[in-house]
């Protein structure tokens, strides 16, 4: 899914909507809500994205499956639906979800490593994040066996490669030279 202005745009504009109306925190649960539950389930996908079924019958089912969230939330499904624009719901949901975080702080680590990390390595991680950045901090953990063992870490532009492959490869240009 990528990232298109236009959802930059929509995700703005629910933004400071939440924010003027005090919901902002709540429309943010449900932008999570809304993102997670469309990237887990196939076939939601793909009746949003369905160009030959209507908008009006996309907005009932959206309010229904959705029936638990914000009014301000709701606003933006009717928002899509006159726009004829549903099939970026989830992208303005990943943007708002990012605009959020910018807002408050918050920072996204994403650490990749060989295998899943425990409570207790992300534990260890977290701790060192923090001597890093004085941002608040979350991570969120990829799984790429290709990297053999050790991690890479990026924040923000950042990025700092302890992975034994990158150690490799190191070795291997040094080796040829």
């Amino acid at each position: 899914m990528a990232s298109t202005r236009a959802a930059i745009r929509y995700a703005k504009a629910i933004l400071e909507i939440a924010q003027s109306k005090g919901v902002a925190e709540a429309v943010s649960d449900d932008m999570n809500s809304i993102a997670s539950t469309i990237s887990a389930n196939v076939e939601l996908s793909t009746f949003i994205q369905n160009p030959t079924l209507r908008v009006e019958v996309k907005e009932k089912a959206l309010l229904e499956v959705f029936a638990n969230t914000n009014s301000v939330t709701k606003s933006l499904f009717h928002l899509l639906f006159e726009n004829k624009r549903f099939e970026i719901l989830e992208a303005v949901a990943v943007e708002y979800s990012k605009l959020f975080d910018i807002m408050n702080g918050v920072e996204v680590a994403q650490v990749t490593t060989a295998i899943a990390m425990d409570a207790a390595l992300e534990a260890k991680v977290l701790a060192k994040i923090a001597t890093l950045s004085d941002k608040k901090i979350t991570i969120e953990n990829h799984v790429d066996a290709s990297i053999i063992g050790g991690f890479i870490l990026r924040i923000g532009d950042k990025q700092y490669n302890a992975s034994v492959a990158n150690r490799l490869q190191v070795l291997k240009r040094e080796l040829s030279n």
